[in-house]
């Protein structure tokens, strides 16, 4: 697993609290969304299937929990 920076994952944890009707019920959906767009640059489309850095999904999705 890669270790990311400290900065790095509070960055992405405050976008994803940032994020139009954000619900911690659907806390997978956003951290996804988050990293999708740190990777791509974009948020995902409704069908995107590019992907993502599973370890830094991970990882943020850990901040939640």
């Amino acid at each position: 697993m890669t270790d990311y920076s400290e900065s790095l994952i509070k960055s992405l944890s405050k976008k994803v609290k940032e994020y139009p009707r954000f619900s911690k019920v659907e806390i997978e959906k956003f951290c996804w969304m988050a990293v999708h767009e740190h990777k791509h640059g974009v948020l995902p489309s409704e069908y995107d299937i590019r992907e993502i850095d599973e370890d830094l999904y991970l990882e943020l999705l850990q901040e939640f929990k």
